[in-house]
């Protein structure tokens, strides 16, 4: 029998994949061999997109179920079963040994890389981010080999992203473990309601600290539970309606407890960016009402009017509830007002996926495992979308292995009659503006995604006309992570971005937005940019290498709400038959 995973409530998938992805780039900068750097960092990749918590698989099968899961192999299952028995993992351990703590800080920064981090950490002894901006000023980094004043302005630049992104956090790093924690306290008898709030029920792309919001009238026993679940690495601080833990991976969450009378308008206050809030209790001072998170209150009387349910709020105002992403006062009370908000898209309007990489290139699952999780998540249909030959460096497919490609897909249909498999491809777009392949080949797939993938500091003006070209090309139905940033690690192409959207619009391309939780690329303004100004349509991506991560489309979903999206500008809300004809009225 297995051993049982003593630690399993305290080690998420998340914190497991950080530690293998560190022993890669351990391994990196000590000049080991690329293949176990490479087998590392997929797993980690692997991990972090599998949805089931793998203490639960250790449980069930011991490392041997481990081995199962795409990307793990028996080196790193024996590591991770260490991981979940003993909460330690001497190996890691004996790696920072190893490794100077100072050129793991370099690391952090966007674009640097361990092998140009050893460079300069051998070269000039720099072991701080303070001593590298020092060294940069100075030009000491320009002399090495294989820089150049180009990288140290590159490098500087990385340097303010990871400053500027380090006191706040992906939103697909908070959201899970806020679910989490919620889920549990829904659960408790004394618990009437639990949400989040703040920027996360926002659902902006970074964030701060996590804040929840609960409902109860029984707020000690809340706070008493809140501090004791398993998640807790230690306790900030204990009130009687306030409090505030630190979880396992370093996350903090604070907590606020208001009686259930209270709770709507406790909700919306503490949802609501500071714009939004400042507006609504204008217009309620205006009326002769005063809002807070306690409720709506004349102000002659100081009656409460208000304030259980958030739509309470709203409506005293003779307003609509806007949803919760779209509340940063960019127009969003003048609708409400005016009746007119959006039927904003939802996760459960997507009916499949056009952006989904497998092991014929650079993903880690097969065709068929693509399936399987696609069905989970009760999709029509899913899109195949390989990269293409010229981006040898992520398995590029050539010409025949693209037509071995299109026989399996159409073997795989003739088994599947609940799903339908289509053949596309993500192809690089060069800095002429072309793709790897002509027409003969091109009009065999059923979509085509065009990307940039290099030349990313390239002139404003030849970044924009590779794009425009690209835009031109009859066979290109999708431009892929349009912009091309990273966040915290590469910032967007310097392109005319309205030059995009109005090609996009005139040519009947749509444009990506990609839902991978360091793109979500376009962003929310673009977005709407582009779909009020220009009559832009779109598609909702994953982009996923690893299955599991196609469960990153709410991500996508949530962006596209903060863009005032509605299902109709959405290509995946489509059913099939109105998808093909809709890709194929671009087409000669």
């Amino acid at each position: 029998m297995a051993n049982k995973a003593q630690t399993g409530g305290n080690i998420r998938n998340e914190d497991i994949a950080r530690i293998i992805e560190a022993i890669g780039d351990m391994l990196d900068i000590l000049g080991e061999n690329q293949f176990r750097v490479r087998a590392h960092r997929n797993a980690a990749a692997s991990i972090r997109g599998y949805t089931r918590p793998l203490f639960e698989v250790y449980d069930a099968g011991g490392p041997k179920a481990l081995t199962a899961i795409s990307g793990i192999g028996e080196h790193t299952a024996k590591r991770i079963e260490q991981l979940l028995v003993t909460g330690q993992l001497p190996y890691y351990e004996e790696l920072k040994a190893k490794v100077p703590p100072g050129l793991i800080e370099l690391l952090n920064v966007p674009g640097l890389g361990p092998k140009k981090a050893k460079k300069i950490y051998d070269s000039l002894g720099i072991k701080s981010l303070k001593a590298l901006v020092e060294a940069i000023e100075e030009h000491r980094l320009e002399s090495l080999p294989g820089f150049g004043r180009k990288s140290e302005e590159n490098i500087l630049r990385g340097i303010k992203q990871f400053e500027t992104m380090h006191e706040r956090i992906l939103l697909s790093e908070g959201y899970p473990i806020a679910r989490e924690i919620l889920a549990r306290l829904r659960e408790q008898p004394f618990v009437e309601r639990a949400d989040t709030a703040g920027s996360l029920r926002r659902m902006q792309e970074t964030i701060g600290d996590i804040d929840l919001l609960c409902s109860s009238d029984e707020p000690a026993n809340v706070m008493e539970f809140f501090i004791s679940m398993p998640q807790v690495a230690y306790v900030l601080a204990q009130g009687e309606t306030k409090s505030s833990i630190v979880v396992t991976n370093g996350l903090q969450l604070d907590l606020r407890v208001v009686t259930p009378e209270q709770y709507g308008a406790a909700l919306q206050y503490f949802t609501g960016s500071k714009e939004h809030n400042v507006h609504l209790r204008h217009i309620a001072k205006v009326r002769g009402f005063k809002i807070n998170e306690y409720g709506v209150f004349d102000v002659e009387t100081d009656q409460r009017l208000a304030g259980k349910t958030e739509e309470e709020v709203y409506a005293i105002l003779d307003m609509e509830t806007p949803p919760p992403a779209i509340r940063e006062d960019r127009g969003e009370i003048e609708a409400a007002a005016e009746r007119r908000l959006p039927n904003l898209v939802e996760l459960a309007d997507i009916k499949g996926d056009f952006h989904i990489h497998t092991k014929w290139s650079d993903g880690l699952n097969s065709i068929e495992e693509v399936i399987a999780m696609a069905k989970t998540l009760g999709y029509d249909f899913i899109v195949i979308s390989d990269h293409a030959e010229k981006l040898r460096i992520a398995g590029g497919l050539s010409v025949r292995e693209l037509e071995e490609q299109l026989e399996v897909i159409a073997a795989l249909n003739e088994q599947h009659a609940d799903i339908e498999i289509l053949c596309g491809m993500e192809m690089n777009i060069d800095n002429d503006g072309e793709v790897d392949f002509g027409a003969s080949v091109l009009e065999k797939l059923d979509v085509v995604i065009g990307s940039i993938h290099g030349g990313f500091t390239q002139p404003k003006e030849k970044l924009t006309a590779r794009l425009l070209k690209a835009l031109e090309n009859p066979y290109i139905n999708i431009i892929g992570h349009p912009t091309g940033r990273v966040l915290g690690q590469r910032p967007p192409y310097d392109i005319d971005i309205q030059a995009v959207f109005k090609a996009s619009a005139e040519t009947g391309t749509f444009l990506e937005l990609n839902s991978y939780p360091n793109r979500l690329d376009l962003k929310d303004d673009h977005l709407r940019e582009a779909k009020d100004v220009f009559g832009c349509m779109f598609t909702i991506d994953t982009d996923a290498h690893v299955a599991g991560n196609m469960t990153y489309m709410e991500y996508g979903v949530a962006t596209a709400q903060r863009g005032w999206l509605t299902k109709q500008d959405v290509l995946n809300t489509y059913n099939m038959a109105e998808v093909k004809r809709m890709l194929a009225q671009k087409r000669p």
